[in-house]
């Protein structure tokens, strides 16, 4: 299919319903959004396979699920610094940010760089999406040892000073996943969210209170336990 065919597809599917449901949830943008589920993209997706061309293509559109589907159809090993700053600069909203994140730029060479990088951004969904990666690496990088999620640990303990919702949400999100990876990192993972728990500046203390919940909870401990026994 080529562009062309693809946003035909997308209006063709779209639901005004649907739109209303995202804006509900905070997901709206500057492009056109028409309101086609993941679900109905993904399917979309899995016929097109992989194509970088079509992938840079569909992001250049002026819509918000051809973006979408740009994440999904482009080749990781052709992603390049100078495409994740540029799409990372275009994010309007979390939920573009984290699927990028979570499905194209954690499965890069670039990946570790631009989470430590990003952290120090001022825009906002820059931020976030350095986050959305620390947590999608601690999701998908299987092979990755614990060394470079401790480093990741103080950047995250800043960015939760954060005042903006949806950057420190992000910092929570990295937190609580890093710390699920291994008792290591779960015992290190804690004691951040205990630090911050205990700071005097809001937004920390709800990172830290939101992330320390989670990690402390007999499920996680369990959870934790099992892993370490089948290794």
């Amino acid at each position: 299919m080529t562009r062309a065919e693809i946003l035909a597809w997308i209006e063709r599917h779209g639901s005004r319903r649907n739109v209303e449901g995202m804006a509900r949830y905070g997901i709206r943008s500057k492009a056109r959004v028409f309101g086609v589920s993941v679900t109905t993209l993904r399917v979309l997706a899995k016929r097109l396979g992989k194509d970088h061309q079509l992938s840079a293509a569909l992001w250049e559109s002026d819509c918000y699920e051809a973006r979408m589907l740009a994440a999904f159809v482009d080749d990781p090993a052709l992603v390049t610094r100078r495409q994740m700053n540029a799409w990372a600069a275009d994010f309007d909203n979390w939920a573009i940010c984290d699927t990028v994140c979570f499905h194209l730029f954690d499965r890069t060479v670039f990946a570790w760089e631009k989470a430590r990088q990003w952290s120090h951004s001022r825009r906002e969904f820059v931020k976030r999406a350095s986050f959305a990666l620390m947590a999608s690496l601690a999701a998908h990088d299987k092979a990755a040892s614990d060394a470079p999620f401790l480093a990741m640990l103080p950047l995250i303990e800043e960015g939760a000073r954060d005042e903006r919702p949806l950057v420190k949400k992000g910092a929570s999100w990295a937190l609580r996943t890093i710390g699920q990876r291994s008792l290591a990192l779960h015992a290190a993972a804690l004691r951040v969210a205990g630090r911050l728990a205990r700071s005097e500046e809001a937004p920390a203390r709800w990172v830290g209170k939101d992330a320390r919940n989670e990690l402390a909870s007999a499920k996680v401990r369990a959870r934790l336990a099992r892993r370490t026994r089948r290794r």
